[in-house]
């Protein structure tokens, strides 16, 4: 892994607020910024492909996008090392390929295709389940990308799985100078019955047990990865709820995914509904 984030554009105002996106974060970090475009994607988000196709007025549509995304980096950042470059191949091919020397990969939420209305377009779904490193879904609103909010969301599951997340999470917020807060959800069973209710103010072990693994969480990271003002929630109730809330005052979320084979990552419902439906971009990074 090189110091490079990669950034996917196709022209549509998505991975445009993705560009501006990781532009930022470049510069934020000290990055290499490596500008894409996939000359198939408009194609792959849904147009139907023609074997009449001008190859050479699509490679010229192909500069014109770069060239375009590259003036619009250069009027935007001072990061040193950017970079671009056309790719003739399947988008997310082309991503996840790049992804495997890149510190980072940032997509926007949706493309130019006939499916542009879905809430998360092909391309970034599969680079988010499949790519070698963390990839960054640009979604939200207005405050949420600019950074007004000033507070980083981290979900946490286990400890031990989500050491990765939690590192991430951690050295975004001190990149950013903000709040780091550190959401785990837990559930309360059905009373069995004749069980009664439980006293009040006595101390649910399920609460315990989710604030102890948000305490193992965090110590490592934050001494591993430097201070920042961390708070903590042991949230009642079902996980991806309990994120989508936190992530309406937040600037950045970020969540694991577990990878059990070579064929990618397994993003589950709560990812699922991270990716779809958080109001702030949206970081998944690979279990370690």
């Amino acid at each position: 892994m090189d110091g490079t984030l990669i950034v996917g554009v196709d022209g549509s105002p998505p991975s445009l607020a993705a560009l501006d996106w990781a532009a930022d974060e470049a510069e934020r970090g000290s990055l290499a910024l490596r500008v894409v475009h996939a000359s198939g994607w408009e194609w792959y988000e849904g147009h139907e492909p023609s074997f009449g196709i001008n190859r050479e007025a699509v490679r010229a549509q192909a500069d014109r996008v770069l060239a375009a995304a590259a003036a619009r980096v250069g009027e935007r950042t001072r990061a040193a090392g950017v970079t671009s470059g056309v790719l003739d191949e399947d988008p997310a091919a082309a991503l996840i390929r790049e992804s495997r020397r890149a510190a980072g990969v940032v997509v926007g939420s949706r493309g130019r295709g006939r499916l542009a209305g879905l809430l998360l377009g092909s391309v970034s779904l599969s680079v988010a389940a499949r790519a070698s490193c963390p990839v960054t879904v640009v979604r939200g609103g207005e405050q949420s990308l600019r950074g007004g909010f000033r507070r980083v969301v981290v979900g946490v599951d286990e400890a031990a799985g989500a050491a990765a997340a939690v590192a991430y999470a951690v050295r975004a917020a001190r990149l950013r100078d903000t709040e780091l807060l550190a959401v785990h959800a837990w559930r309360r069973p059905v009373p069995e019955a004749g069980g009664g209710p439980r006293p009040v103010g006595a101390a649910d072990p399920r609460r315990l047990r989710a604030e102890h693994e948000l305490d193992v969480a965090l110590r490592s990271a934050v001494r591993d990865h430097g201070a920042v003002a961390v708070r903590h929630e042991a949230v009642e109730g079902q996980a991806r709820v309990a994120l989508l809330d936190a992530s309406a005052t937040a600037d950045l979320i970020v969540v694991g995914a577990r990878r059990p084979g070579h064929t990618g990552l397994q993003l589950g419902p709560v990812n699922h509904a991270v990716l779809h439906h958080a109001a702030c971009p949206v970081t998944v990074v690979p279990h370690a």
